[in-house]
């Protein structure tokens, strides 16, 4: 059966938005290697029958990797999709792997892995840049003084437009502080709100999907009542 989809939340929770922000970056990095290193081997030996094996291998870490995803997204951002999957045959080796392979949602799946590592960086970099500069200014109040010179300058120490040198000096720039982190937040939340609109794009059943699986159950089910 084809099960309905669960509602979107408009806005993922930010602890989860932040987890799941941060992981991108070392998964994109895993997924976009590991991608790279079997479609090439597994391509320039298929020559030799060598490199069937691993085109396999990279289908089934695919497809695998779609199922990890998404409950990952459902997880971290509260956004549930649909398995995207054709249902394979009872029995057979050969069909089983000829219905992977057809299958749209196992080359979605490859595809999302693929441009995960480029907007992934692109997401944590603005992430990491954002609270990094909110928490410095945040607590600029305590670390001042063990600064060199025991002193802040803005915006460097060749250059100094302002000089943070006294507890009262600082809170003006810990007031900027608070406000990049309310900043931060927002950014947070809207990244991993539209890294889950790209997910969900990318990794649910399209409409002509939905129609095969549904075809390809009743198939399957045609046949059980035939064999019972």
């Amino acid at each position: 059966m084809v099960t309905v989809s669960a509602a979107k939340r408009r806005n993922p929770p930010f602890g989860g938005s932040l987890a799941y922000l941060l992981l991108n970056l070392p998964l994109g990095i895993f997924a976009f290697t590991l991608i790279t290193v079997l479609f090439s081997a597994g391509l320039g030996t298929a020559v030799v029958w060598l490199g069937l094996p691993l085109l396999g291998l990279l289908v089934l870490l695919a497809r695998g990797g779609g199922r990890m995803e998404r409950a990952r997204v459902f997880a971290l951002l509260d956004t549930y999709i649909d398995n995207p999957y054709l249902p394979l045959p009872p029995s057979g080796q050969r069909a089983r792997w000829l219905t992977r392979v057809k299958d749209g949602a196992t080359w979605r799946d490859l595809a999302y892995f693929t441009l995960l590592f480029p907007v992934a960086l692109v997401e944590f970099v603005l992430v990491v840049t954002f609270w990094a500069v909110s928490l410095a200014l945040v607590a600029l109040p305590i670390y001042y003084r063990f600064l060199p010179e025991g002193a802040w300058f803005f915006p460097g120490y060749d250059v100094r437009w302002f000089t943070v040198d006294t507890t009262v000096a600082a809170l003006p720039w810990a007031a900027l502080g608070v406000l990049f982190a309310a900043l931060s937040v927002a950014l947070t939340r809207g990244l991993a709100a539209m890294h889950s609109g790209f997910a969900v794009a990318m990794l649910r059943p399209t409409v002509s999907q939905r129609r095969r699986m549904e075809r390809s159950w009743q198939e399957i089910d045609g046949m059980s009542a035939v064999t019972g």
